[in-house]
């Protein structure tokens, strides 16, 4: 077995061999790309290489840089530890004809990734991946990989990729108080630096959390999607009386929110942040603007668009479908909390970039006296309640999830939380929206106006079956909620049938 491109790249285990991230795997993947870049008539452009700080980070960045010097590519080698986001920026800022980020995000603390993206600033994406692959394949042994020494470059980009983000807010007011968490990765000083350039000056933050550690000792699992993952962000909100909480990922491409409310502080959904920047970013944006989410995410979104007048497109899971949703893109979420809040600078999910605009968001209703939740409540009352959760069925054997899959599609439930339902297979969809999923749907005429959604699909980066569901209704909250708790008692029982 060898590691495969994934979501934009590779991600494994940090170890030995050809299944492992190591730096032989790094040498190989790196003279593959170099190669294809040159058989497409970009072998002698800008390549970018960051890296984020985890075991393997600083040796597996080295080694890409000097390959691709080696190859002839004008190479940009970030000198520290950085933000996906700030690599992602670098690429379409410098023209550069790809960029590497040695990451693997918020996987667990064994784990280390090689991130690619393409020209045009977007992560790598079909056919380029299989034809990269193929020419990784070609490549001899790694000792034979030609390597020359290369000094760290473009020490401007964060400074500029800051004064970008700084320009993000569209209101006055800055008075509001942020809790904020980069979970030991390398958010942290770049997140802070961004919302003071922005103005924001009135931050806490996890001091156990907040410098680069790889063990990551505080959390189970560095997600703040996890259980547990942010209790010490709401510990700190609660404590200082903060008007928001920010929790970054290790490489600081995601961002969730928490918000104090009428139970105490709770963390909003992703769905729920991105109906609510959607709706943020459309009230300054052009006419016929274009909005998207992925197959997994709320169909609010697609409520929103139609009522602002914007276009909305829907794509399956990843920012390498997002970010080439269409012209005119100007917002692009999927519920993993991850948004692209700018995408003509960063064309990829960027977590910093959010933070700030929701600080100016939730500035900007503070001063009228309101806040996110009120916010959140303004839209449900227009568009329908929407609720949703993700529940993850964790594996230590693969084989589990494609067997779940099998059974589900052999046997596919005709009900769900007492609704009839349809099952649509998109592993056999014709097209770009071919992919590992079930998608179950009830009737749009329930008798109560009620309808649920769930996705049944495999993730693309951890060991994990997940299930994707959602309510909607003209009804009241309490009503979804007692539909959303039926449909989450099925979708555990997947993770009993798969054990």
């Amino acid at each position: 077995m060898t590691l495969r491109f994934g979501t934009a790249g590779l991600r494994g285990p940090v170890g030995d061999g050809p299944d492992c991230m190591n730096v032989p795997v790094v040498v190989r993947t790196t003279a593959g790309l170099a190669a294809w870049l040159g058989a497409n008539g970009q072998g002698d452009g800008t390549v970018v290489v960051g890296r984020d700080a985890r075991t393997g980070s600083a040796e597996f960045h080295t080694a890409a840089a000097e390959v691709l010097a080696t190859a002839g590519f004008d190479v940009v080698a970030l000198r520290e530890p950085l933000p996906t986001p700030v690599t992602a920026f670098a690429v379409r800022a410098l023209g550069a004809v790809a960029g590497v980020q040695i990451t693997a995000s918020h996987n667990p603390a064994g784990d280390n990734g090689y991130k690619v993206y393409l020209a045009d600033g977007a992560q790598l994406a079909a056919p380029a991946d299989r034809e990269i692959e193929a020419a990784i394949d070609a490549v001899g042994a790694a000792a034979d990989v030609p390597r020359m020494p290369v000094a760290p470059s473009g020490d401007d980009l964060v400074d500029r990729y800051l004064a970008r983000v700084a320009s993000l807010p569209r209101s006055p007011h800055r008075g509001v108080r942020i809790a904020l968490t980069a979970l030991h990765g390398v958010g942290g000083e770049t997140a802070v630096a961004a919302l003071r350039a922005a103005g924001f000056d009135d931050i806490h933050v996890v001091a156990s959390q907040f410098a680069p550690d790889p063990a990551f000792p505080t959390v189970a699992f560095p997600n703040p999607e996890e259980p547990g993952a942010t209790d010490a962000l709401l510990a700190l909100a609660s404590e200082v009386d903060a008007d928001i909480a920010l929790a970054l990922d290790p490489d600081a491409d995601r961002c969730a929110v928490g918000v104090p409310g009428p139970q105490g502080w709770t963390m909003l959904r992703g769905d729920e942040t991105g109906v609510l920047l959607g709706d943020r970013i459309l009230a300054s944006s052009p006419p016929g603007s274009l909005v998207a989410t992925t197959i997994v995410s709320s169909t609010m979104l697609g409520r929103l668009a139609a009522a602002r007048g914007a276009r909305y497109a829907q794509t399956l899971t990843g920012f390498k479908w997002l970010a080439r949703a269409g012209d005119g893109l100007v917002y692009a979420y999927e519920e993993a909390i991850g948004h692209c809040v700018d995408p003509d600078a960063v064309r990829d999910k960027d977590g910093i970039a959010t933070a700030v605009v929701v600080a100016d968001y939730a500035a900007d209703l503070k001063q009228s006296g309101r806040t996110l939740l009120d916010a959140l409540g303004d839209l449900h009352r227009e568009l329908g309640v929407h609720v949703g959760d993700q529940v993850s069925i964790r594996v230590d054997d693969l084989q589990r999830i494609g067997a779940a899959m099998t059974r589900l599609r052999a046997d596919p439930p005709t009900t769900l939380a007492g609704l009839d339902v349809t099952a649509t297979d998109l592993a056999g969809s014709p097209g770009p929206m071919s992919t590992d999923a079930l998608v179950f749907v009830s009737r749009a005429d329930a008798p109560d106006g009620t309808t649920v959604r769930v996705v049944v699909r495999p993730s693309g980066t951890e060991p994990k079956l997940k299930v994707y569901l959602e309510v909607v209704t003209e009804r009241d909250r309490p009503t979804a909620e007692a539909t959303l708790d039926a449909l989450r008692g099925w979708a555990a029982s997947l993770g009993d049938e798969s054990s």
